[in-house]
């Protein structure tokens, strides 16, 4: 009997995470095809940089007219899976997928993760009313869908499978959705692949052995990866809390934070800061004299792009700041480029998005196992360091980070600095 009641669930999940992860990996692939040609198209003219202010007010009346019902993003996402009874809408994949493309055609500093993760949510979503499946399966889609839209966006669908456990709740993982998720996300990165589309191929760092300077050395790059990546949470979210408080109305804030990156631009001189900035990326495991301001810079692009309210994800800019930071960071402390390039890369966007393990393992699928166990300690110390914040302020935490009692109930992280939850009280004699 318990043999059958695993066999027939086993058959459910295969089944159910197929379909996610199948319609996953066809829109990460529409998505990815437009916006590699809306990068070309710009890289070779540049003067549409110029239009981004217009953009921005097309944008925002756009969105302002439809879009309010999913302008939550990833935390309409995270939001739903703990607590949402009402569907998240199916049109947030479509609109969220054209503004995220339109962005980075007029060379918005945006990435792309909250694009896959909110359409595969979204499109999960679609598939769980459908289907008419119970509260609890409504979440294991829900789950899947973020790993299978994870996963096949960036070709790592072992991180995409924890991504979409880990996200959602700060220190736990929900196992339950462990099954779906991976098999969402396995289908999802084998659709897109199929479909056509090359995912970048980052440099692989050579081998280098974990000593006991080498720990000292990593615990130091750990700081200060924690405190970029409280500059960044800090700066995006109260840069955003700032305008909406002094500038109402959607249209006019997105054109302003145009006008704010077009003057970026004309100040560094470069294009190198628009758009995803992968091959920023790739000279970072590369080029010893790379600015050592490009971290910052790259930094101040993307707060202004997405504190102002345009659409895309935050991974591939953090990327470009981490990978960036890694490499000043080997100059100082005497380390390979290519492994502070590494480290740097995934380490800041695990304590930026409160998700050690899963960019651990995203490291691994994407740089080799070299990077092993120099990644896993500076995430793991610098996502301790950040404190209770992070880029998602619906993720929901149980338990203080620095220990303690278990919260009074799972609290969502934008709570906590003005609402702290109450311990749990302890059970009775």
């Amino acid at each position: 009997m318990e043999l059958s009641r695993s066999a027939r669930a086993l058959a459910q999940w295969l089944a159910l995470g197929s379909v996610v992860g199948g319609v996953c990996g066809v829109a990460s692939a529409v998505f990815l095809f437009l916006l590699e040609k809306a990068t070309e198209w710009r890289t070779g003219h540049e003067e549409m940089v110029y239009l981004l202010p217009v953009a921005g007010l097309v944008l925002g009346a756009l969105y302002g007219k439809w879009g309010h019902a999913i302008r939550g993003g990833n935390n309409l996402v995270i939001d739903t899976v703990h607590a949402g009874d009402a569907q998240i809408p199916v049109r947030m994949a479509p609109m969220v997928l054209l503004g995220t493309v339109l962005t980075h055609l007029f060379g918005g500093s945006a990435g792309r993760e909250g694009t896959a993760v909110q359409m595969g949510a979204s499109l999960a979503d679609a598939i769980a009313h459908r289907l008419r499946v119970t509260v609890e399966t409504r979440r294991e889609l829900l789950a899947a869908g973020i790993a299978g839209g994870f996963g096949s966006v960036f070709g790592t669908p072992i991180a995409g499978t924890v991504f979409g456990l880990e996200v959602v709740c700060v220190g736990r993982l929900g196992y339950e959705a462990l099954l779906p998720a991976l098999v969402a996300a396995v289908v999802g990165d084998l659709v897109t692949r199929g479909l056509g589309i090359h995912h970048t191929a980052y440099p692989l760092p050579s081998a280098l052995p974990l000593t006991w300077p080498m720990v000292g050395k990593w615990l130091v790059f750990a700081v200060a990866v924690a405190g970029v990546a409280v500059l960044f949470v800090e700066g995006t979210h109260r840069t955003k809390k700032l305008l909406e408080r002094r500038v109402p109305w959607l249209p006019v804030r997105m054109a302003l934070g145009g006008l704010g990156v077009v003057a970026l631009w004309k100040l560094a001189g470069t294009d190198d800061y628009l758009g995803l900035g992968v091959p920023g990326i790739v000279r970072a495991f590369q080029d010893p004299t790379l600015p050592g301001s490009a971290f910052a810079w790259k930094l101040v692009f993307t707060v202004v792009t997405l504190g102002a309210g345009f659409l895309g994800g935050e991974v591939t800019p953090l990327f470009f700041i981490g990978a960036a930071l890694g490499n000043l960071l080997a100059r100082l402390l005497h380390l390979p480029v290519e492994m502070g390039a590494a480290v740097g890369m995934a380490a800041l966007f695990a304590a930026a998005a409160n998700t050690p393990l899963a960019l651990s393992i995203m490291a691994v699928e994407l740089l080799g196992s070299t990077v092993l166990p120099h990644v896993a300690i500076v995430s793991v110390v610098a996502y301790l360091l950040t404190g209770h914040r992070g880029i998602y302020p619906a993720q929901r935490i149980a338990r203080l980070k620095h220990g303690g009692p278990l919260l009074e109930r799972l609290t969502p992280l934008r709570e906590l600095p003005s609402e702290p939850a109450k311990p749990a009280a302890a059970p009775g004699p």
